[in-house]
């Protein structure tokens, strides 16, 4: 699950593994695979980089 912002600033919370697309359009829209879209205020890169450790978190590989 990843934090993102709406332009009205209400925090909502997502599973980034439920996006299929994010546009910049300048508004920074994520479309999720259900086809729901939401406009945020993060840039896409900013989204994508959350994604990013989002995924990586989860699929740590810890040796003890």
């Amino acid at each position: 699950m990843i934090t993102l912002t709406r332009l009205d600033q209400r925090v909502m919370v997502i599973n980034a593994e439920l996006i299929k697309m994010i546009e910049s359009t300048p508004d920074t829209i994520v479309t999720l695979v259900n086809g729901d879209t939401v406009i945020v205020r993060e840039s896409m890169e900013e989204v994508v980089r959350r994604a990013i450790d989002y995924a990586r978190q989860i699929r740590a590989f810890n040796v003890v």
